[in-house]
């Protein structure tokens, strides 16, 4: 199936018992068996199995053209799984620019726990190459990266780890169906769901996709059903819901996204913007490449500096100042304030999620700030 079918179509079918043709919510948390013991359906306890759950999974595996998706109550959660189904001692290559709430895990939990870590400019393969040890488990990748908006070439590093036996893994939360991190080598994809697969700031979950099953798909099963951070009946229904619509809302991110960036990039209190569809950025031609649209996520440098976008922030009418991303509703935040004493970027730095509101009034909010900070 394409994935615009696979997105109302793959996990759901007609209720048996009663015809629904949307999937019902299951809430039971435990599962009866017959009279000679014998499980009536395939699951036994909603911890380790739920039929939403179930619904959710085939059907995220079947956008990715993928064997396997496994869920989770989180992005965090997906994101510990993979390190989890590492061994202490194990090496593991990852980009300053990435969600910084995983480099927080490795530092507060992993390295205690005795992973080694080394933090590389995944855009450069020199510095990725140089970085490899004899005990390198896996090269974690994120792209666009967050919050500079940098690319990865995926097909170029996960070629890199498999010529040394280690696991390519792609962040893809910012670029659901518009980029196919499965298609361009990588072994693992990362998703928090709670960012554009969920798609209206409403619900917490994550996920891990593979093109098939192996040892380590298998590790990180056995983190779910025995860790127990699984999402719940209700999140996964609803986040079912939210999957029919993902490939028009993506469409759509990505078209105010673009028309937002052009505007920015041209006006002249703005120093610098992130965006990957704009011409001007270094890897424009590499995006174009491994990307069918360039998403709803841009960064914006205001000359001016700190005070300048705070005040800009300050300004704004229609963007929400408030964390996260891919709700329907357009998002801006001082990234530096969020990420604390883990920015690594300019501290003028605003971190944008273009929500789906018409374009040319998301502009005209931004006119209207960037006038009054001329003035001021």
């Amino acid at each position: 199936m394409h994935p615009e079918t696979a997105a109302i179509h793959a996990g759901t079918h007609i209720d048996p018992s009663t015809g629904a043709v949307i999937t019902p919510i299951v809430l039971s948390t435990t599962f009866a068996r017959n009279e000679q013991n014998e499980l009536i359906s395939e699951f036994v306890y909603s911890r380790a199995g739920n039929p939403n759950r179930k619904a959710l999974e085939e059907r995220l595996a079947a956008m990715e053209q993928a064997d396997v998706a496994i869920t989770f109550s989180s992005g965090l959660a997906a994101a510990m799984a993979i390190l989890h189904s590492l061994s202490p001692g194990d090496h593991i290559i990852i980009s300053p620019d990435m969600y910084f709430g995983v480099r927080v895990q490795l530092e507060l939990l992993y390295k205690r726990w005795g992973l080694q870590v080394s933090e590389v400019d995944t855009t450069d393969m020199t510095a990725i190459a140089a970085a490899i040890r004899p005990h390198t488990r896996l090269i974690w990748t994120e792209t666009p990266s967050n919050p500079l908006v940098k690319i990865t070439d995926l097909r170029a590093v996960a070629a890199l780890a498999h010529r040394i036996g280690a696991v390519c893994v792609c962040d893809n939360t910012w670029s659901p169906l518009i980029q196919k991190p499965l298609d361009l080598g990588v072994d693992l994809v990362m998703y928090s769901t709670t960012k554009y697969i969920g798609g209206h700031s409403d619900l917490l979950g994550g996920a891990v996709i593979s093109r098939q099953h192996n040892e380590m798909v298998e590790r990180i099963r056995t983190f779910q059903h025995i860790g127990g951070a699984v999402p719940s009946p209700f999140e996964c229904w609803l986040m079912l819901r939210s999957i029919a619509t993902l490939p028009q809302r993506m469409e759509a991110h990505s078209r105010n996204a673009m028309r937002l960036a052009s505007f920015l990039a041209q006006h002249p209190a703005i120093e610098k913007v992130h965006y990957a569809g704009l011409p001007t950025h270094p890897q424009h031609g590499l995006a174009a490449g491994q990307m069918a649209a360039f998403g709803g996520m841009l960064s914006v440098e205001p000359k001016g500096g700190k005070a300048a976008a705070l005040k800009i922030l300050s300004k704004l009418k229609l963007f929400a100042r408030a964390t996260s991303l891919g709700g329907v509703e357009s998002l801006i935040e001082h990234r530096a304030t969020v990420e604390a004493g883990h920015a690594h970027f300019s501290d003028a730095l605003l971190r944008i999620s273009v929500g789906l509101e018409h374009p040319d009034d998301l502009i005209a909010d931004f006119q209207l700030a960037l006038e009054e900070l001329e003035a001021a």
